[in-house]
């Protein structure tokens, strides 16, 4: 805040004493800022402010009024200072009169004085200016009541000039305290003011006696002149020579009296003029005024003068009055064009431009100043907003501005004339977009979200003033009462009538030129080539991410919220609605392209720790990654009031369904990579296992490797859960999200992750069974074993007990990575080695006792120890191998395979422990 200024100080008046209406200046310290910080000026108690004229700070001009006293204090008021206070005083003056019948070295005129006060000539009767006190002794009042007085004298005057005056009512009135002395004392001062009177009189007869005397001298030279001639020879001429003597006193008189007429001619002309100058002053100095005026910027005075010269001397005759009148039109020319070019210029503010069109107005400006402001308006917000583009594009080019791009609303960074945009509105960012990131963002935004941000600020701060302008032009506000009086206001409602397709037509182009600046910014490519080049010209490096065209979606609506918040009307704010429509399509396709690449990207991330369910992190990163997607698409999938659904079209809906599908591909893709990779190109130096997990054949410690099998195990569990779990979860959100054929999105992903899976699983067991099902053919032949030709049996032979432990191993690797992918492996490597087994059985031609009674004690232990995990198929092979073997006939045959089968399973209890069924059912929990 500025410091408060010191209260006004008068130190000097000049002249410090006069009679009321006297011109003074008033000198002293702190007499204010400008004409209007003076609120008051008071002289004796006076109120002079109406006549004051305020040339500096130490400088005030004015005139003294009629006040009480004669002498008092000059007392100055100031709106920055307050109450002032004085070193001086004026002192005030009585003027003196002049009665009618006294002596003046002026002339005075009788009938006509000007008053001051009013600026008006006031006629008065000769008689008021009597002398105030006749008898020449003091006044005393008397307080006799005025009725009393009246009842006493009826029809009588105490006004010693009336016809009726009552000498009696006069004393009562004036002198009722009076003593005798006094009186006669009066009298006396009366007989003075008599003899004075006559002498006068005298005096000025004594001066005129000269002209009596040369009359008196003609004549008595013509009576001589007649005696001495003779009455005879003078009577016929008597008549001619009367008239010469007439002729010569006429020019004698003439002579005599010619120097006093034509002073006094001359004096009546003066006169006559002072008084037409007087009283007409006003046209007389109404050219000055006029400049002066415009100059101080008093634009309504000017008018006013105006107006009432033109009331008074449009019309006029005298050559004088009309000279004088032209000058004044002149003037008033020049200001119409002056205001003309206030008005066009811009920026300009509102209340500016209301302005200068009711003073355009109010001068009878020719055609139609409003609309005239309406199309230079539109004209230079359409400038700005290229103008705006122009800069941006050079400041991306680095080859005009030098300073790194800054998204801040709080500045304004755009060059003149953007500089000068009114700050009545301003866009905020929602605040989605913001969470979560730091201040840093705004020096990282892409030139063209600053260019978009700063594009739709200027609109939104310009274009409110443009439609406000116009709906004053159509409801008649603009122009003031007289106009309204004149019938001009009519005139142009009318007009505004006939200019509503017009301006609409402007509305329209404004918005165009909006949306196409920002499709050339963000969506070239739905531009057509002719337009390109004029709302291009970005060097479109890389596209925006989805979170910049978020951001740049959230500006838009924001915009279009204020534009409709104008009640401007929904058909031309309908091209913005479009173009938020194409920018959240754009958006939703290029965050899913984005989210594809992300995806393919995870097999980076792939850290393969297992956890108690067999999984690693990929699935859960993958059902976060989609999900961190969606969300950031909540924005623009949600629909604001007046917005259409952004799958309205059915080419969209395939897109996008398209890319959600592809982003799942994806993902299957990069679990296969994972899978099939060869050893030497996976890192697996921080695998882990949870330690929680029951290990009981082994386990895969940290530090170890991983063998292509046991990627190919995990691989299996995280396509399982995935197809449970993930896929279910991800089409629900996509459902959430108003994604459109999520049906299609998930049969399509289901259909590729299962075949992915079956391929993987088919890679394992071939990895397995292969090696275990090609060692029983050499295991059964080992040492030239002949089934025709064998001893008794003693027990099973070491080939199945080889196959049962390779079996095992199968069991306990997939039992380590994942515990509910057992039954499925270990089924599928039991029907490959029941079908392999079944295959050697039936091949062989004839088997002898012995023979028979160990192939059958054999495929029994087999069948036995893996019972948990057969299927129809490996069922049917078991049986089909008995079924090649010839029945045991003899009780001993069959006791003697009963006790060998006992003998196996309790000499391998320990290692057929996995194939029970309380471990399965340990497993299933």
């Amino acid at each position: 805040m500025s410091r408060a200024r010191q209260p006004p100080l008068v130190t000097g008046i000049s002249p410090n004493e006069g009679i009321a209406w006297t011109k003074v200046t008033i000198r002293g310290e702190n007499l204010g800022t400008g004409p209007t910080d003076l609120l008051g000026l008071t002289i004796c108690g006076h109120n002079c402010l109406l006549t004051a004229e305020w040339m500096s700070a130490s400088k005030i001009v004015c005139r003294v009024g009629q006040a009480k006293n004669d002498k008092g204090d000059i007392i100055v008021t100031t709106k920055s200072g307050g109450k002032g206070t004085s070193t001086v005083s004026f002192k005030l003056l009585k003027p003196e009169k002049i009665g009618i019948l006294d002596q003046s070295a002026v002339w005075v005129d009788e009938m006509n004085y000007y008053d001051m006060r009013t600026d008006r000539n006031k006629g008065i009767p000769p008689l008021s200016l009597r002398p105030a006190n006749p008898l020449g002794i003091e006044i005393d009042k008397g307080r006799f009541p005025q009725k009393d007085l009246e009842s006493l004298f009826p029809g009588m005057s105490a006004d010693f000039t009336s016809e009726n005056f009552s000498a009696a009512w006069y004393l009562i009135e004036n002198h009722s305290t009076t003593s005798f002395d006094q009186l006669k004392t009066a009298v006396v001062n009366l007989k003075k003011q008599a003899n004075k009177k006559n002498e006068g009189s005298l005096a000025y007869v004594k001066g005129g006696l000269s002209t009596f005397f040369e009359a008196q001298d003609a004549l008595s030279a013509i009576h001589q002149k007649l005696e001495a001639d003779g009455t005879e020879k003078v009577e016929g001429s008597m008549t001619q020579k009367l008239e010469n003597v007439l002729n010569r006193a006429s020019n004698t008189a003439d002579t005599l009296f010619q120097e006093v007429l034509g002073r006094k001619d001359k004096a009546d002309s003066t006169r006559n003029a002072l008084n037409v100058l007087q009283r007409f002053k006003f046209l007389f100095n109404l050219p000055l005024n006029i400049e002066r005026n415009i100059q101080k910027g008093d634009y309504d005075v000017v008018i006013n003068d105006y107006e009432k010269a033109k009331s008074l001397f449009g019309k006029t005759e005298v050559q004088v009055f009309k000279k004088y009148y032209a000058e004044v039109e002149t003037r008033i020319e020049a200001l119409r064009e002056l205001l003309l070019d206030k008005l066009l210029e811009t920026p300009s503010t509102l209340h500016d431009q209301k302005r200068y069109i009711r003073y355009l107005s109010d001068l009878h400006a020719p055609g139609d100043p409003a609309w005239q402001c309406i199309g230079a308006q539109h004209q230079w917000i359409l400038q700005l907003m290229h103008n705006c583009k122009e800069s941006y594009v050079k400041e991306q080019k680095g080859n005009a501005l030098l300073h790194s791009p800054m998204l801040d609303l709080d500045s304004d960074v755009r060059p003149s004339p953007i500089g000068h945009l009114s700050q009545t509105a301003s866009l905020k960012r929602g605040s989605s977009f913001q969470s979560g990131r730091d201040d840093a963002w705004r020096y990282k935004a892409p030139q063209q979200v600053v260019f978009v941000e700063k594009l739709t600020k200027l609109v939104v701060s310009q274009l409110p003033n443009f439609w406000k302008l116009w709906v004053s032009y159509v409801n008649g506000s603009l122009f003031s009462e007289t106009a309204e009086k004149s019938g001009q206001m009519e005139r142009s409602k009318k007009n505004a009538r006939q200019r509503q397709n017009d301006f609409k037509k402007m509305i329209q182009e404004v918005m165009h030129s909006l949306v196409k600046l920002i499709r050339g910014a963000l969506l070239p490519f739905t531009l057509r080539e002719g337009e390109l080049r004029q709302y291009g010209g970005w060097e479109m490096k890389s596209e925006l991410s989805g979170q910049w065209l978020t951001h740049v979606i959230q500006t838009v609506r924001l915009s279009s919220e204020s534009l409709t918040a104008l009640e401007i009307p929904n058909d031309m704010l309908q091209i913005i609605q479009d173009l938020i429509l194409d920018l959240r399509v754009r958006c939703i396709i290029v965050t899913l392209q984005h989210t594809a690449e992300d995806i393919k990207r995870l097999a980076e991330k792939e850290d393969w720790v297992v956890d108690n369910e067999g999984l690693t992190s990929l699935p859960s990163q993958f059902e976060q990654c989609i999900i961190r997607s969606l969300q950031s698409l909540k924005t623009v999938l949600d629909c604001k009031p007046g917005e259409a659904s952004v799958f309205q079209h059915q080419k969209t809906q395939e897109d996008v369904c398209q890319l959600s599908i592809g982003i799942m591909q994806g993902f299957i893709d990069c679990l296969e990579q994972l899978s099939t990779k060869p050893d030497g190109d996976i890192d697996t130096s921080h695998l882990s296992v949870d330690v929680s997990s029951p290990d009981l054949f082994g386990s895969i410690h940290e530090e170890s490797s991983l063998s292509s099998e046991q990627r190919l195990l995990i691989a299996l569990s995280n396509c399982r859960y995935l197809e449970r779990h993930t896929f279910l979860n991800i089409a629900e959100h996509f459902e959430k999200h108003g994604f459109q054929g999520v049906d299609k999105i998930t049969q399509v992903s289901m259909e590729s992750l299962k075949e992915l899976d079956q391929r993987l699983f088919e890679m394992y067991i071939e990895f397995k069974a292969d090696p275990i099902v090609g060692s029983l053919e050499p295991g059964i032949y080992a040492g030239y074993f002949d089934w025709k030709d064998c001893l008794i049996p003693t027990g099973v032979r070491n080939y199945l007990k080889e196959a049962l432990v390779n079996i095992i191993a199968v069991h306990a690797e997939v039992f380590t990575i994942s515990k509910e992918l057992v039954p499925r492996v270990m089924s599928r490597v039991v029907e490959a080695v029941s079908e392999e087994l079944s295959r050697l059985m039936q091949c062989v031609s004839s088997f002898s006792k012995n023979g028979a009674l160990q192939a059958k004690l054999e495929i029994c232990a087999l069948r036995d120890t893996v019972a948990i995990y057969l299927t129809p198929e490996s069922k049917s092979s078991f049986k089909q191998a008995l079924e090649a073997l010839p029945q045991l006939s003899s009780g001993t045959d069959r006791k003697l395979l009963e006790e060998l089968l006992n003998k196996f399973k309790s000499s391998m209890h320990l290692q057929l422990t996995c194939f029970q069924a309380s471990s399965s059912a340990m497993m299933k929990t």
